[in-house]
């Protein structure tokens, strides 16, 4: 017992000294202690925050191009290939539960995200089923729009100006809330209360700047997907987990002892990823996301994957550029 508290310990220093100096590894050191659990693989802290820095601006990030006219679908080149090869390629991952998860009795890949990436292929090519879901990390969601490896990416993604310097959004299909999720008794009420507390997020995702902006104290152990925050949470090697609610709704729904508290830290509007270089696809994907919120689609993938955080006050209005 006084063996485990001393690695304990010097895992605790090692944590507040890496939230000093920069990204460093997390966990145990090379030699291995078996009564500790392992940390998952790629888990580090943050590089602490060294000032404030501005966000970039661009005016409204989630206005988009608008669909064809009348849900037309004029013949473009993005459409061609899609159609060419007979399927939609989506960049999702299947640790997001109630977004995008493989269901254990199956092995279908199931979840709010996962369902309107199968309506986007219902419209372009008249078959839900002709889709192909390729696994990413939220860190190489912008790389593999950029080099084609997929045709669109359904997964979480908050359409902010940074981003839209580098990939194309559509409408915002679904506006999610940041916030924090603890066990049950912790005595964590909101990120005022995570000033020197190990808080874990995913890497590649606004909810690590955003949460080093509201609480700058915080430290940040980034983890590849949030299924690995769950882990690391459940066996006390961080005091919560930050992210959107749809996402923090999935990681409770695995565990009861687990709850989501204090208000949101900050809104987060998803939209559909694209490369930039398939403005057509944009208004494509638009007008599905149109068709989706008129004909009750939207409502009814609500109802079934998110009904969990509370009644819909419906689909969100989209906002157009031109």
């Amino acid at each position: 017992m006084q063996r485990r508290a001393a690695l304990f310990a010097v895992a605790a220093a090692a944590l507040v000294v890496a939230g000093c100096t920069g990204a460093q590894p997390f966990g145990p050191g090379s030699r291995p202690d078996y009564a500790m659990p392992p940390v998952p693989s790629g888990a580090s802290v943050a590089a602490s925050p060294t000032g404030t820095t501005p966000e970039p601006t661009c005016g409204d990030p989630t206005a988009s191009l608008r669909p064809f006219a009348d849900g037309a679908k004029p013949p473009t080149a993005a459409l061609a290939r899609i159609q060419g090869r007979g399927r939609l390629i989506v960049g999702l991952d299947t640790g997001s539960n109630l977004m995008s998860f493989r269901d254990p009795s199956t092995g279908t890949i199931e979840g709010f995200d996962a369902d309107i990436a199968r309506e986007v292929a219902r419209d372009l090519l008249g078959d839900p089923s002709r889709v192909e879901f390729r696994m990413l990390s939220s860190a190489d969601r912008i790389p593999a729009l950029n080099d084609n490896t997929v045709d669109i990416v359904v997964k979480t993604m908050t359409i902010n100006c940074e981003r839209r310097q580098q990939v194309g959004f559509s409408t915002v299909y679904f506006l999610a809330q940041q916030r924090v999720l603890v066990t049950k008794g912790s005595d964590i009420r909101s990120a005022a209360d995570l000033a020197g507390r190990r808080v874990c997020a995913a890497a590649g995702t606004t909810s690590v700047e955003h949460i080093q902006r509201v609480q700058p104290a915080a430290i940040v152990v980034t983890v590849p997907n949030w299924g690995d925050c769950l882990v690391v949470l459940q066996q006390r090697q961080v005091e919560a987990v930050t992210g959107d609610d749809t996402l923090l709704a999935g990681l409770a729904s695995q565990d009861p002892n687990l709850q989501i508290v204090g208000g949101s830290l900050s809104p987060e509007p998803y939209g559909i990823g694209v490369n930039q270089t398939d403005p057509d696809l944009v208004r494509l994907v638009n007008g599905s996301l149109d068709r989706m919120r008129q004909d009750g689609t939207w409502q009814r993938l609500y109802d079934r994957w998110l009904g969990v955080l509370g009644p819909s006050s419906g689909p969100p209005v989209p906002s157009y550029q031109d």
